[in-house]
């Protein structure tokens, strides 16, 4: 398991979840949740910064067949405009795309069964998927002793 902090993002057309690992890559925990608009990517990178990250790692929408339709073209594009913008800064930080089928409905879930509804809810879905995403992500790369998905 390669050491260091790891940060994910469920990336929405009205929001972006964002959630890190601890160094040692073992647990996910949620961040925040970025609205759209401008400045969103610079707020991503200076997150990556602020938590010392070595990889991003972004969930890639797959239908169910595991094939990519219009939605995965849109997250491949801001993947790319993270990865221009952190590359500034710090051309060791690699981002990763990971399949993210199942993640938002895995988060609904977890948050209903936590009594969160409504409103609040919606507020953190972002997040609680983007710790999907990650915690998926660090369990393959623990199983398999790879970098999980690929990288951009």
């Amino acid at each position: 398991m390669r050491y260091g902090r790891r940060i994910a993002l469920d990336i929405g057309d009205a929001r972006i979840g964002v959630a890190s690992s601890d160094p040692h890559g073992i647990l996910a925990t949620p961040v925040e949740t970025v609205r759209r608009g401008p400045g969103d990517l610079g707020r991503i990178a200076a997150l990556a910064a602020e938590l010392e990250a070595f990889e991003i790692v972004v969930g890639l929408p797959r239908s169910l067949s595991g094939g990519e339709g219009p939605a995965a073209v849109k997250i491949r594009e801001t993947a790319k405009q993270v990865q221009d913008l952190v590359q500034v800064g710090n051309a060791a930080l690699a981002v990763r795309l990971v399949d993210e089928r199942f993640t938002t409905v895995t988060a609904e879930r977890m948050l209903r069964e936590r009594g969160k509804k409504g409103a609040k809810r919606r507020a953190v879905v972002d997040q609680a998927a983007a710790v999907v995403i990650l915690q998926h992500a660090l369990d393959l790369e623990r199983e398999t002793g790879n970098p999980p998905g690929r990288a951009l």
